[in-house]
């Protein structure tokens, strides 16, 4: 069966390591930071980047590389590189073809660590940033493009607003001016949606969630589709299309075709910041990939049946979840994921921030943790936890209403989840 052709099932079990006759079934941990060579040559081939193969783990890895390609293979990509936690996989993604001087345009209903990333921490670098409304007209979204722009980015079910991005219009905006889209497809994962289906170019993930599912590895992975073409825009990406003399003047794109973005990624970023994911947690991630076509549809599930429930409550001020029939965000969600959105629902109490926090500390089986989208089910006050860092103005842009709770669901019993919740309410 030709492997682009399989299905996202089998690709979740099957994908990545194809054992030879002797060799073992399960993919081995290689647990070494140093590979062995009998003649120098061929170590300074490697290193030259005229050969593949393996020398030091913070450029790559065996057990990584595998996974890696499972995730490629499941987003429908040409190439892909782990990272050691989402965050580094978002900074890499961008960092890859913007510097000193250029400018990225974001969703502004994005992660609220990302939103730091891109406004303060990038903004240190020399790289500028616009957020805009995930919601702008075309139009609109035209008034934020200047000529240094480099990357549009956004995220398939923002975290936590749940605002669903309408991928193929930011595409058409993106790829008018000559840039690449790049998505976090983290909240709806691959099972769900495919942005490249849809235009986008790059997907980066936070495999911390979803992926690895059990809340024991933090991660991350980008994935190049291999369809934005670089040479085309030259003179906007000269790291990719001009001589690197780090590398005796390799030019990425000529030299690796549709893998230069990735190729880059590898042998620059990894090189000289060495945000590299650890060979154990990478095993640990594939086994939280086994079970993800199972996982995944029971969280969606589960989820819309508790935004069901919570619609019933009179003490709940009001509930988002795109999953859910008459959702600002409903028909975006069946154009992109008609199967399903994912496990999070955000919510708000009539007695605003101060019954938030009450209703959270009443919770039994739901833990209050700074953590989402794993096997268990968990809760979070997004204003006073993960987006504490942003002000209010930011909040609002952001979509997170000061009262808002993030309710993560799990794959528990439905019922058993909607009954803590019953009994934290009242």
């Amino acid at each position: 069966m030709s492997q682009n052709k399989r299905s996202r099932e089998t690709v979740c079990i099957q994908g990545g390591w194809q054992p030879k006759s002797g060799e073992p079934r399960v993919l081995p941990i290689y647990q070494s930071t140093t590979f062995k060579y009998d003649d120098s040559d061929k170590m300074g081939r490697l290193f030259d980047l005229e050969d593949e193969g393996y020398f030091y783990t913070r450029l790559a890895n065996p057990t990584n590389d595998a996974v890696a390609s499972k995730i490629c293979e499941l987003e429908g990509g040409v190439a892909a590189m782990l990272t050691s936690s989402g965050q580094a996989a978002s900074f890499f993604s961008i960092l890859n073809i913007c510097g000193e001087g250029d400018h990225v345009i974001s969703s502004a209903a994005i992660y609220g660590g990302t939103t730091n990333l891109f406004t303060v921490t990038l903004k240190k670098l020399g790289i500028d940033s616009t957020l805009v409304d995930p919601d702008a007209t075309e139009e609109e979204l035209e008034k934020a493009f200047k000529p240094n722009t480099k990357a549009v980015f956004g995220e398939t079910i923002a975290n936590p607003a749940l605002v669903v991005l309408d991928i193929e219009k930011f595409a058409r905006a993106a790829h008018r001016h000559g840039v690449p889209l790049i998505i976090d497809n983290t909240f709806a994962t691959p099972i769900n949606c495919r942005p490249f289906e849809w235009g986008a170019d790059i997907v980066t993930h936070s495999t911390t969630k979803y992926m690895d599912g059990h809340a024991t590895c933090v991660g991350g992975c980008i994935v190049d589709s291999g369809n934005f073409d670089w040479e085309a825009n030259a003179e906007k990406f000269p790291g990719l299309t001009t001589p690197d003399e780090s590398y005796h003047g390799i030019v990425y794109t000529q030299k690796f075709g549709k893998m230069a973005y990735i190729m880059k990624a590898t042998a620059q970023l990894m090189r000289d910041l060495g945000s590299i994911q650890s060979p154990m947690n990478a095993f640990l991630l594939n086994l939280g990939l086994e079970t993800l076509h199972l996982r995944v549809p029971r969280h969606c599930e589960n989820a819309l049946r508790v935004a069901e429930y919570l619609k019933t409550r009179d003490d709940v001020e009001w509930v988002n979840y795109p999953g859910l029939k008459g959702d600002k965000y409903y028909d975006l969600a069946q154009k992109y994921m008609p199967d399903g959105t994912c496990g999070v629902i955000s919510f708000g109490l009539k007695g605003g921030r101060d019954a938030a926090v009450t209703f959270m500390d009443r919770l039994k089986l739901a833990a209050i943790v700074t953590h989402v989208a794993d096997a268990r089910t968990s809760v979070l006050h997004p204003a006073s936890h993960t987006h504490r860092q942003l002000t209010d103005e930011q909040l609002v842009e952001a979509g997170v209403d000061p009262s808002m709770i993030r309710f993560s669901v799990g794959i528990e019993n439905v019922d058993d989840i909607i009954e803590d919740i019953r009994q934290a309410l009242e």
